[in-house]
């Protein structure tokens, strides 16, 4: 199977999963992060394992970070996340590693960090008050967009690389397609809202989104170089690992979410 075929089978089974969980919100939606969430942390931990994280502390760290988002909000989310220390602190006293503490509580909050909180962003998009379910939709299909616009742009016209070093696959041409046609699905997503009338709001929205994905997009590439390998996992055939497939997102969703609250429209 090539990867284009692998690529379009993936997102035919699992985008109208993701966009239903995003219209039902609440604990549909809560699984659907903590399940993903889990087994991306898994994969990078997987990658990690030379550095010895202690992986029971990152997955309680971001389930705790997912309930505080769920239940009471960025406070609570944030304290949830908190947890990862002291658990860090519990089993790295108990533990019997060559490897560094500092080095391995640093991987492990790192993992919680990145993975928790960018997807907690989601649950915390959701519960706007007043366009969080429109809010989600639109990020969700901005950033699908986006990434599949810039791959398929990239392997038709792509001639300039856009960071060689970190993901060579990466073209200049493939970014241009890709952030018109993100940008321009928020404006399409929100101009009909009247909070967004002003047509400069929706399209700030989508820029954000758009540069943020692609900042996600790149550093993921980055910590994959660093760990030596090409992609996390095998999970989703020519998509990678489910830490592959996220990746935009993390960096998404809280640029999303803050550029909401900036614009005054929670």
């Amino acid at each position: 199977m090539s990867p284009l075929i692998s690529r379009l089978a993936i997102v035919a089974a699992g985008l109208p999963i993701v966009l239903g969980s995003a219209y039902l919100g609440g604990w549909f939606l809560f699984a659907l992060v903590a399940l993903g969430g889990l087994i991306a942390l898994h994969e990078f931990y997987r990658l990690a394992r030379p550095l010895r994280p202690l992986v029971l502390a990152g997955y309680g760290g971001a389930l705790a970070a997912f309930f505080g988002a769920e239940i009471s909000g960025a406070d609570w989310m944030l304290a949830g996340f908190l947890l990862t220390f002291v658990l860090s602190f519990v089993f790295a006293a108990v533990s019997e590693t060559r490897q560094s503490t500092t080095v391995a509580i640093a991987a492990t909050v790192f993992g919680a960090a990145w993975i928790g909180l960018g997807l907690g962003h989601l649950l915390l998009v959701r519960e706007l008050d007043t366009y969080g379910r429109l809010a989600l939709i639109t990020i969700l299909l901005t950033v699908f967009v986006t990434d599949t616009l810039a791959y398929v742009g990239g392997r038709i016209a792509g001639r300039h690389k856009m960071s060689p070093v970190v993901s060579p696959g990466k073209t200049w041409e493939g970014f241009v397609v890709g952030a018109v046609a993100g940008v321009l699905t928020t404006f399409v997503a929100l101009y009909k809202e009247a909070v967004f009338a002003d047509t400069w709001r929706a399209l700030a929205l989508g820029a954000a989104i758009v540069a943020a994905a692609t900042l996600g997009d790149l550093f993921e590439s980055l910590v994959k170089r660093d760990l030596g390998t090409k992609d996390t996992g095998r999970l989703l055939l020519g998509h990678g690992g489910v830490l592959d497939r996220i990746d935009s997102l993390l960096f998404a969703a809280p640029a999303a979410y803050f550029t909401i609250l900036a614009l005054g429209q929670s």
